[in-house]
């Protein structure tokens, strides 16, 4: 998957005959339940490669919590987010031939009906109807994390990406939400989602070690969630234990975009300084607060995480 290209005028004309500024979030997005085509279960493999198109391709997820308070989100990246991360990134150009896949976290150990959807990888306009097709299920539970961890597991282990088989780039993963990581997944929570069943449980450590093989990981706290306003140090604390520099505040979701297009220009070598200020006004105070503490390569280590 992922051929054509994306275009700010093609997205324009999709926005406007699609009535984005009449609709609510319930009526852009799948409320009725999971649709089939995003359903992980029996998926072997997700593909992000070359063609004529794109021919040096780069694979990025943007993983969404869509429980509870974070529905706002997944609204701004639909209304204006997915546009923007794609067309800065065409005009920044910290990667070539950005291949975009979106997934819908929720919590699988909650009950949730729909704990992880994944879009295909694609370039054109494609991944934005594909992005309406993400049921929000609005669910979660007291457990104070959710299945963020389900992101990193598809990732590992059913993708496959032209960026890293064919040039050694690893792709960029970012998830977002308001709770805190997810510790490990349970054994029957992987047979429900994926159709299989594992031996054992698996840690959160051993994931984010195989996911960063082939994938620069990225975390962005949404400040303005529910969790994070009533506990923020829990948040903050594990995020920054768990992926160090990568753990991102955000302080706007509305400016979601720009921060991860920040986060991989620094990444990519871009000075933090000169990314901040290439921005305009709040945006650039936004990002600013999310990237203050990234460097080139995010002090990544061999394996692709931090060292702390």
């Amino acid at each position: 998957m992922g051929s054509g290209r994306w275009s700010d005028s093609d997205w324009k004309g999709y926005a406007k005959a699609s009535s984005y500024t009449s609709k609510s979030t319930a009526e852009i997005f799948n409320t009725s339940g999971m649709a089939k085509e995003l359903n992980p279960e029996g998926v072997k493999v997700r593909e992000s490669r070359d063609s004529k198109d794109n021919p040096n391709s780069t694979a990025l997820i943007v993983g969404l919590d869509v429980t509870g308070s974070m529905s706002c989100v997944l609204d701004a990246m639909a209304r204006k987010g997915l546009n923007t991360l794609a067309t800065e990134v065409y005009d920044r150009k910290p990667i070539s031939d950005p291949h975009i896949m979106c997934m819908g976290i929720g919590d699988a150990e909650a009950g949730d009906r729909a704990p992880l959807q994944v879009t295909q990888f694609e370039a054109d306009l494609r991944i934005a109807k594909q992005l309406e097709k993400i049921y929000l299920e609005q669910g979660g539970g007291g457990n104070c994390y959710e299945s963020y961890a389900l992101a990193w597991y598809f990732a590992a282990r059913h993708t496959s990406i032209d960026c890293f088989e064919k040039r050694g780039h690893k792709g960029y993963l970012f998830t977002i939400g308001d709770e805190e990581p997810t510790p490990y997944l349970r054994v029957e929570d992987i047979e429900r989602v994926f159709g299989y069943k594992p031996q054992a449980d698996v840690q959160m450590d051993q994931l984010l070690t195989e996911a960063s093989r082939q994938w620069e990981i990225f975390h962005v706290i949404v400040e303005e969630g529910n969790h994070c306003r009533s506990a923020p140090d829990k948040v903050f604390g594990k995020w920054s234990a768990a992926l160090g520099q990568r753990a991102l505040h955000l302080a706007d979701h509305t400016k979601l975009a720009e921060v991860i297009v920040s986060a991989i220009q620094i990444n990519e070598g871009v000075d933090s300084d000169k990314v901040m200020k290439s921005w305009d006004g709040t945006t650039a105070i936004v990002v600013g607060k999310a990237t203050k503490a990234l460097s080139k390569k995010a002090a990544a280590s061999s394996s692709g995480l931090v060292t702390l």
